[in-house]
């Protein structure tokens, strides 16, 4: 219901303002040190182009057509360069909602539960670590691959205000994983990547019945505090569940950290905290269209540009590019639908300016 009241809420907003009053005027990107791990340092430090880079900056806070927009930052060679805030200043320590980016962090947990044990092989069937999927025997032939690759075949519907995703947005079950379990199936488990929010949900409780504590609280140990992740805070289901598909709240800054992470091969200030191995098995391509992009383990990938991302509803991105050692991170407006969404098409033109003014 919180999330179902907040759109309501931000719609009658909208209503009320006028465009000019979304953005606040640009004024600098110089970034804060907040002593938070991240080093901070200048664009010509690190190879691009100050000049060009304002030039970027303003025009993300007057262009009239992207009022959705919160937060730009730019790092380069493991360092902040770059951060500027259109609507709050305070939303560089204010957790905000990044919605799908929940996602890539689950397959970064999954990646260390098996390094822990916790899961034998992306191959096992969830019937070894959910005892309740016995029950449900159309359901027993989905492996945990299956879920980081939204193939269960769970018929679980993303869209509209009647779908699945809607119902549980207002949490009317008694139990996320119940509701899940009950639904049935579209397809044969392993043969049709459908992106769907049950499949990461399923992934979270896996994991938080093999830890033996909440998901959220498990991350805490094993990959928020190794990296110094202070600004945080995860939603959990009304049965005690930890959400999968969404439900995170951070900053742009922490979102960096996991892009950096990735960036740095599952290290970070020399801590190994996910191998890698993991870090090149989630982002190999495995599937050639999931809503839109290049699929991995649950991180969104462009092959052709070398691009590895977390994506979120409503705009949010972690674009991670390899070959500038660059990290883009964007931020927008978290619960807003359908065509007042800011598009993808616009953040990856961002990201390829960025590009443009490295050397």
């Amino acid at each position: 219901m919180k999330y179902s009241i907040l759109l309501l809420m931000f719609f009658s907003v909208l209503s009320c303002l006028k465009e000019e009053e979304f953005k606040k005027p640009f004024v600098s990107y110089e970034p804060k040190d907040l002593h938070d791990g991240w080093d901070i340092s200048t664009p010509e430090a690190e190879g691009l182009n100050g000049e060009k880079l304002t030039g970027i900056y303003e025009d993300f806070h007057n262009r009239k057509d992207t009022w959705q927009v919160r937060s730009l930052l730019v790092f380069r060679n493991g360092k902040l360069l770059a951060e500027s805030y259109t609507k709050d200043d305070h939303d560089i320590t204010n957790p905000i909602l990044v919605q799908s980016c929940t996602k890539q962090v689950i397959s970064l947990l999954t990646g260390i539960a098996i390094e822990h044990g916790l899961f034998n092989s992306v191959t096992d069937s969830i019937k070894r670590y959910i005892p309740e999927v016995n029950l449900h025997k159309d359901k027993t032939g989905i492996t945990i691959q299956h879920l980081l690759t939204m193939k269960s075949g769970i018929d679980f519907q993303n869209e509209g205000m009647k779908g699945n995703n809607f119902v549980l947005l207002q949490q009317k079950p008694s139990s996320l994983l119940e509701y899940i379990l009950d639904l049935p199936m579209a397809d044969k488990p392993g043969t049709k990547a459908m992106y769907k929010d049950c499949d990461a949900h399923l992934m979270a409780i896996c994991i938080q019945k093999q830890a033996g504590q909440k998901t959220s609280d498990w991350a805490r140990e094993v990959l928020f505090d190794p990296l110094a992740i202070k600004y945080l805070k995860w939603d959990c289901y009304r049965d005690g569940y930890t959400l999968g598909g969404h439900g995170i709240f951070t900053t742009p800054r922490e979102l960096g950290k996991f892009g950096q992470l990735v960036l740095d091969s599952g290290s970070y200030k020399g801590q190994q905290i996910v191998s890698r191995e993991w870090i090149r098995e989630m982002t190999q391509v495995r599937e050639q269209n999931v809503y839109g992009t290049q699929f991995g383990y649950f991180w969104r990938l462009d092959a052709r540009r070398n691009w590895v991302m977390m994506m979120g509803h409503g705009g949010q991105l972690v674009c991670i590019v390899p070959e500038k050692t660059l990290i883009v991170v964007i931020i927008a407006e978290p619960l807003i639908q359908g065509e007042y969404q800011l598009s993808f098409s616009y953040n990856f033109g961002v990201v390829e300016h960025i590009i443009s003014i490295c050397n």
